[in-house]
This record gives C-alpha cells, structure tokens and sequence, in this order.
C-alpha cells in the first residue's frame, strides 16, 4: 500500500485571503515503510511575504522569487502523488491550499477523502492531549530538535515517524518485513524455507511417589463417613 505524507508552507491562514504556497514537502511510505522517494518544491507565490509567515517559516520573497510558480510545477506534483492517501497533519488546512491553486489553473481539486489527518488519529487516540507535532514527536520520543522552524520536508519526515506510531508503532512492521525479506532471500538462493521445529522434551513421569500416597491417605482418614466407603448395595 503507498501513501503520501505531506506537508506545506504559506504565506498565510486562508487561501480565500489570497495567501498562497510557499513549500511542498512529501515523503513515500509503501506498506507504512519509507522507501527513500521523495518530492520537495519551493514556490514562488508571486506576492509579498507577511512578518508572520516569515517568523514561521523563514522563507522570504526574495528568496523564493529564484524558484517556480505553481503553475510550473503543478504537473510533476500531481503526478508524484497520484491517488495514494495523503496523511497530512491538520489535513483541511494543506488540502485547502493545495485545491486552491489547481482551481486557480483549472486543474481537478484533491477529494478529502483521500486524506489521512493525523490531528484527527491523535485526538482519538489521546482525547484531550495536545495534538500538535512538536507535542506528539515528545510523546513519541522521536528527535525534533533540528525543527528549529516550520520546513514542509523536515515536518514530512518527522509527521511519517508520528505517524505510523500513531498506527501502533513501526518496530512489529520492519521486524516482518525483514523477516519476509529474508525468506525471499532464501528462495531466490535457492534454498527451501525454513520452518521453525519445535524442541522435543522427554515426557514428564506421573506415577504418584510413596510421599504423595501415604499424603493422600492421611487426608482421608480425615474424613467423616466418606460416601465411597460405604458398603451398599446396587440399586435393583
């Protein structure tokens, strides 16, 4: 199964304001594994940069204005993710500006559904906990301390760790594929698979010692008018 773990950075709060993107940053996972691939773009928004957004982000104007326009790389985008799931912190925010720029170039909108919002995930899972990703990295004691600012691939990378802890940890995932790697190892060497043998063991003897008998019979005598030492008859 591949998804995409994305992240963006703007100019603002709400494309409707005229605030655009700035960063796209995406990481590959195939069966909740990262394989290495990766897409990462600046964008130039073609506008000023607000104090605020800058103070996020640190990416300015002018330094942007060196990169393309949305419209240039909308296609290799678009091609990168495909129609895999796109797991997303705070998932309306990004999806809400990445469908404002392809409306703005005519361009079909990314449905909802095929979002993954791992703010959702964390407020099920830890109701009343914060859910913000530098609060979950903590939880999960996964090492953000390069995230000095908001950078879309440094957060994608760090939103795929959170989130397949999320999903209930990485380590039961590799372990089986690397134990699936090495069975197909095996046969592509030629060699039959391995089937674990359990280990035989002698069986145990049960036959009551001397101790446990006259035990026993002690604890009988005890006994007043035990029912199976009666002398009666058989029902006629």
């Amino acid at each position: 199964m591949r998804e995409i773990v994305l992240d963006t950075e703007t100019t603002g709060l709400d494309p409707n304001d005229g605030h655009r993107l700035v960063e796209i940053g995406c990481i590959e996972l195939v069966n909740h594994i990262a394989t290495g691939e990766s897409y990462h773009q600046y964008i130039n928004p073609e506008r000023d940069m607000p104090a605020g957004a800058f103070e996020v982000h640190g990416l300015s104007a002018e330094f942007l204005s060196g990169f393309p326009v949305f419209a240039d790389v909308a296609e290799a985008f678009v091609d990168f993710i495909g129609t895999s799931p796109l797991v997303i912190h705070n998932a309306a925010f990004d999806m809400g500006f990445l469908n404002s720029e392809l409306k703005r170039l005519n361009k079909p909108s990314l449905p909802m559904s095929q979002s993954v919002d791992t703010v959702a995930m964390a407020r099920q899972r830890f109701p009343g906990a914060p859910a913000s990703l530098d609060a979950l990295c903590r939880r999960f004691e996964i090492d953000n301390t390069a995230r000095t600012r908001h950078g879309a691939l440094l957060d994608a990378e760090l939103l795929a760790e959170v989130y397949l802890e999320l999903r209930g940890g990485r380590q039961p995932g590799l372990s089986l594929a690397g134990a699936e790697a090495g069975a197909a190892a095996d046969v592509a060497d030629g060699a039959a698979p391995l089937t674990p043998v359990a280990e035989m063991r002698p069986p145990r003897p049960h036959a009551l010692t001397d101790e446990e008998v006259a035990a026993h019979e002690a604890f009988v005598a005890t006994l007043t008018d035990p029912m199976w030492s009666r002398d009666t008859e058989a029902p006629k």
